[in-house]
């Protein structure tokens, strides 16, 4: 059983082939990791799949049904969140006011569980240890902070399927170590699948049931975290020859 598959996936930028033959399987549930050299095709990859490019040649599936037809909004409501790699909240608006805006617009009231609006954002705040800036103007927040609320935006939608873009990058060790908390509580009480893009390869490992690693636009490994670490073909992917 799969909750994402990825078939066949090509995408090229005039002559320059960004993917090519993806295929690829993730399980509900499931922590993978995504990990490749700059231009490996991660971001690309990612896009495809949560409806931003969607002029590529192969499918995209989610729960069954194939979503080459939906526009980034509307995979966005079968279940599809990403965080991006540059958080871009509203400034002038505070941390609950930036959850609030996904939740009027784009999540049913029986995806809430009987909570209302307000209570699901102090719910996703206090998960992502937010709930003490729920009324601070988000241009004032830190980068950790941002980072943080970057991923509760992501969750306001109660995705099944939640995409983290280099979350971790520019954080101290420390701070890589409370979203590595985050996301794997995250994971355990919701069983929320989570794919993760992260540069960062001691977070990748801590964090993944599963690698796949890209090189060129190809899957070059796709096992263990610890039989890709030891893979010469990642080997020579980040390092050379």
């Amino acid at each position: 059983m799969t909750v994402l598959e990825v078939n066949k996936l090509t995408k090229k930028f005039g002559g320059f082939t960004a993917l090519s033959d993806i295929n690829l399987e993730v399980k509900p549930g499931e922590r993978l990791g995504l990990i490749g050299p700059n231009g490996s095709g991660k971001t690309t990859l990612i896009n495809c799949v949560s409806g931003t490019i969607r002029d590529y040649q192969g499918e995209v599936v989610f729960n069954g049904e194939n979503l080459n037809n939906l526009v980034a909004h509307k995979r966005a409501r079968r279940g599809i969140s990403r965080s991006f790699q540059i958080p871009k909240p509203f400034s002038s608006m505070t941390v609950k006011q930036n959850l609030l805006i996904p939740l009027e617009y784009a999540v049913t009231a029986e995806q809430l569980d009987g909570l209302t609006i307000e209570e699901h954002a102090d719910k996703i705040m206090e998960d992502l240890e937010l709930k003490d800036k729920s009324d601070d103007l988000t241009g004032g927040l830190t980068q950790i902070e941002m980072r943080k609320l970057e991923l509760a935006r992501a969750m306001a939608l109660k995705p099944q399927l939640l995409i983290s873009d280099e979350a971790m990058a520019g954080l101290s060790s420390s701070e890589v170590d409370d979203i590595l908390k985050i996301l794997i509580a995250l994971n355990e009480a919701t069983k929320i699948t989570i794919v993760m893009i992260e540069h960062i390869m001691r977070a990748v490992m801590s964090f993944s049931e599963r690698v796949v690693c890209l090189d060129a636009g190809k899957v070059i490994a796709n096992s263990t975290p610890n039989e890709v670490i030891k893979n010469p073909a990642v080997e020579k992917a980040y390092l050379g020859e």
